[in-house]
């Protein structure tokens, strides 16, 4: 066991619990922050659940996004922070700033509290909505030089709130940061094993594909990295020469049509894939719905657009080798199929 300590934010979600088991198994001591500390016990049960090894090295703090206390007791004596925890409402939000003003601000207490506390490195877990949306189609992958256009089509208040987020890091550690070090991981849509009895991320596409709940496929094209290599990715990024002022995508290729990842669950589920969908939507059914539905108007903004995504770098500067998408999606709905988050 090292006695480097390392400061997790949000521990009750998905990465952040996958990122503490990798911290524990390599023998890490953990801080963790959870809104309340009522929250603890389950957390250390769902983590349980999962396969944590050394969880005496796991301790709690509470701390949350929207208020400064707690940040400086969480960020004390710890060597990294990874910053993982961000209000997550993908689709149409009733007012922007509701997921916007916390991401950001909460970000900038997270960096205030790293640096005040002698911390070197913070990695943030930016995503690919800060890199590749709102653009028309560039004909090449998409690398770390590219951000999002903030107000291009398809950008959603969750996407708006990780491009101003992860610059309004860049622009702190650079004009305020003194000695600490950032760097940027961007993962794309996100699936692998489920946490406890939370489906998060785009784990939900496998959720309600199984539910019968996806009636039939667009043309629409999903970019997939496994949850577990989104963990690894963070603690090689912790630690790796060359990490720091770096942004690192984070994907498998190529990407999946929706109806691969329907066939794929078929494929190796059986039975319990019965209600998983066989047929297509035509476009100009997507296009008719985007009229009255924001979940629609997301979609058709996408239609056809097969997004290449480069992880050369995270490749060559971190040593880090993802697996395959297929992976991702079947390990997310057997997880399911074991807890029964999913209607039989």
């Amino acid at each position: 066991m090292t006695t480097q300590r390392v400061l997790v934010t949000g521990g009750s979600g998905f990465i952040a619990g996958h990122c503490i088991l990798r911290l524990l198994e390599q023998g890490y001591r953990v801080r963790t922050t959870v809104r309340s500390l009522r929250k603890e016990q389950a957390v250390r049960a769902v983590l349980t659940d999962a396969g944590m090894v050394h969880g005496d090295a796991l301790s709690f703090v509470a701390a949350d996004l929207t208020a400064d206390r707690g940040w400086a007791e969480a960020a004390d004596g710890c060597d990294f922070v990874l910053h993982v925890a961000s209000p997550v409402q993908p689709g149409k939000v009733a007012n922007d700033d509701d997921v916007i003003v916390p991401a950001r601000n909460g970000t900038l207490r997270v960096l205030r509290a790293a640096r005040d506390g002698g911390v070197g490195r913070v990695v943030l877990t930016s995503a690919f909505h800060a890199v590749g949306f709102g653009h028309p189609h560039l004909g090449r992958a998409f690398t770390e030089d590219d951000w999002s256009v903030l107000d291009g089509p398809g950008v959603d208040a969750y996407g708006k709130s990780k491009i101003l987020a992860e610059r309004a890091a860049w622009d702190f550690v650079r004009e305020e940061g003194g000695a600490l070090e950032l760097t940027t991981v961007l993962p794309v849509a996100v699936m692998g094993p489920v946490m406890g009895r939370e489906v998060s991320g785009a784990n939900h596409i496998v959720q309600r594909l199984l539910d019968g709940k996806i009636p039939g496929y667009p043309d629409m094209y999903v970019p997939i990295v496994d949850v577990r290599d989104v963990a690894s990715a963070h603690v090689l990024a912790m630690t790796a020469d060359g990490a720091a002022g770096q942004r690192f995508l984070l994907a498998s290729s190529p990407s999946m049509a929706m109806k691969e990842i329907g066939a794929l669950l078929k494929e190796n589920l059986g039975a319990s894939a019965k209600k998983v969908p066989t047929r297509t939507i035509p476009n100009f059914v997507v296009r008719a719905g985007a009229v009255f539905s924001p979940e629609f108007r997301t979609i058709a903004a996408e239609l056809g657009f097969v997004k290449e995504i480069s992880h050369e770098k995270a490749r060559s500067v971190l040593g880090w080798t993802p697996r395959k998408s297929a992976e991702a999606v079947v390990a997310a709905g057997e997880s399911m199929l074991r807890k029964s988050l999913v209607s039989a």
